[in-house]
């Protein structure tokens, strides 16, 4: 369906062949956008949908009059108990940061075609409801008006936060400015402790072994609380880990970090790199390994400190209050909810 507003046209796609359509155009438009987040990745939005399908795809795109891409909404409708939800690909979980993607300088042009289009298609859906919102986001400072203005009543609310470390040019100064005394005598304890027992750390090659890479990962996630084992008993959830670490390994955005403590597989990290950024993404343990150890602090500090020799501006924790991302340095970043419902 394509529909014309202020000299925009805007094109809706129902169908996951949407994607395959849209391929060539997705990461180039994201890349110039200064909201460019892995999450919004044509890889990450489309295998995504693929392992969890949740309702009827609603793909919007916004262009110009020379037809060029200035706005990309990838929505779905969503049947749930509240009512028809539109919501982003990607919400609400396994997925921490969701936008849309508009070409810089367009977002009022883009937000108000958004508006006028969801306005004239209001039968079908109950309400707007967008998650993991990066509280700096312009859509939650330009869009509210907008939609205001269309008689749509509006609600943001926080959602969660994601603790994340501006990375300082070494480890001496990440040590010294971002820790406190108190977390830094404890991380130089762990590492202490580490040198009494035989420690092995290294990425493992997800590209040229996803299987196995795959199977150590999880097998250490399982093992590590009772809600990640519960997590992996769906199996869509176990289907998108499976589809996604080796789209992402193909892309050279993945890494999978492996600490073994004594020849036995102890801790593991599966995070992104992507946007000169490292974004922790989920982990496991071993609880055969003795907690004094601290096998998974041993390995956050030798991935962090790769980060900051690699050059990284940032170590982001994404969703989650952990008490452990404080200790290391993390400083809230606020994620929120959109609600708009028409009247």
């Amino acid at each position: 369906m394509t529909y014309h507003t202020m000299d925009l046209k805007i094109e809706a796609f129902h169908t996951e062949e949407a994607f395959a359509q849209l391929r060539d155009e997705w990461n180039p438009f994201l890349e110039s956008s200064p909201r460019n987040r892995l999450f919004m990745t044509w890889e990450w939005q489309s295998t995504w949908w693929a392992a969890y399908h949740p309702g009827e795809l609603w793909i919007i795109t916004v262009r110009d009059t020379e037809n060029k891409l200035i706005g990309l909404a990838p929505w779905f409708i969503h049947q749930h108990p509240k009512g028809r939800l539109v919501r982003s690909v990607g919400c609400v979980e396994v997925t921490d940061y969701l936008e849309l993607i508009i070409r810089p300088g367009c977002e009022y042009e883009v937000l108000r075609a958004l508006t006028e289009y969801a306005l004239a298609e209001k039968q079908r859906y109950d309400a707007l409801d967008f998650c993991n919102i990066p509280a700096d986001s312009p859509i939650l400072r330009e869009w509210p008006p907008l939609l205001e203005a269309a008689g749509f009543t509006v609600r943001i609310d926080q959602q969660e936060v994601c603790p994340h470390i501006p990375l300082p040019e070494s480890w001496d100064a990440y040590l010294e400015k971002l820790l406190n005394k108190k977390d830094r005598h404890e991380v130089r304890r762990k590492l202490r402790r580490a040198g009494t027992v035989e420690i092995q750390w290294e990425y493992l090659d997800a590209l040229a072994y996803p299987e196995e890479s795959e199977r150590r990962f999880v097998s250490l996630m399982r093992a590590s609380s009772p809600e990640k084992a519960r997590f992996l008993d769906d199996p869509e959830n176990t289907d998108f880990f499976h589809r996604m670490i080796p789209v992402i390994a193909q892309k050279g955005w993945l890494q999978i970090s492996m600490l073994k403590i004594n020849g036995l597989d102890a801790a593991a990290y599966l995070s992104f790199d992507y946007g000169n950024k490292i974004l922790l993404y989920n982990s496991g343990h071993n609880p055969q390994i003795s907690p004094e150890i601290g096998p998974g602090i041993i390995l956050l500090t030798y991935i962090i400190r790769d980060a900051i020799e690699k050059g990284r501006e940032e170590f982001d924790f994404l969703r989650g209050d952990e008490e452990y991302k404080y200790r290391l340095g993390g400083q809230n970043r606020p994620v929120m909810m959109l609600n708009a419902q028409p009247n």
